[in-house]
């Protein structure tokens, strides 16, 4: 569904939207991962992770201690079809997805996952999120490295096994894949436009949830693709 037409649906659909995007996970208390990468890792370290529209995944990872950047982009297809009005087709392979830099000596991989699968987005919806549709929008990690892939795939059991949803989780586990940067006017979107409605009724509650759940990984000022 082209954003542009997110505007109507959000406006139309506002009382469900809200217990669809806010609901579940106001009432969500999941551990964090029993497994989690070494600190052993040198240097920073990227991660890509896809959880529908972009712009509220962007917008919570903007506001955790230890990412350095967070930026929205398409992973999963070839850089031919990398463009919005393409993917947004549903027919490149690609899905919107944010690569978000951490610095592992004060946040995990694990903890990552951990505000992906708690406040992020709905990992058991299959392929949608909310009031969008289709493969662009699946719930899908895209692991960098063997390590990831190995806590993403014991954390994922870890939530199925202790029956934490409602529903199965949907999440897939993809690996690493070229990831290409999305418009200059998709960066930043949620910070830029919280009138927006879109994002009032869908992605900022997912922001005050990170805050208020995860209190000592809150950064107040969001950390913003730079021009």
């Amino acid at each position: 569904m082209m954003k542009f037409n997110r505007i109507i649906t959000a406006m139309a659909l506002t009382s469900a939207l809200v217990f669809q995007s806010v609901g579940w996970s106001k009432t969500l208390n999941i551990p964090a991962p029993a497994q989690d990468e070494t600190q052993s890792h040198a240097g920073l370290e990227t991660a890509v992770f896809a959880g529908g529209c972009f712009w509220g995944v962007q917008g919570v990872f903007q506001h955790v201690k230890g990412v350095t950047s967070a930026v929205s982009g398409y992973a999963g297809g070839n850089a031919r079809t990398a463009n919005y009005p393409t993917v947004s087709t549903g027919l490149t392979g690609h899905a919107e997805s944010v690569s978000v830099t951490f610095d592992p000596q004060k946040i995990t991989y694990g903890q990552l996952l951990q505000i992906f699968f708690s406040v992020a987005h709905d990992p058991t919806e299959l392929n949608k999120q909310g009031p969008d549709y289709g493969t662009q929008y699946r719930s899908t990690l895209f692991v960098q490295n063997a390590d990831q892939q190995k806590v993403a795939k014991a954390y994922i059991a870890q939530l199925t096994a202790g029956h934490y949803f409602t529903a199965p989780i949907a999440t897939t586990i993809e690996e690493k894949t070229s990831f290409y940067p999305a418009e200059k006017y998709h960066q930043n979107f949620l910070n830029d436009n919280p009138s927006y409605p879109y994002i009032a009724i869908n992605d900022l509650p997912k922001v005050q949830h990170l805050k208020a759940d995860f209190p000592t990984l809150w950064q107040t000022e969001p950390v913003l693709v730079k021009e």
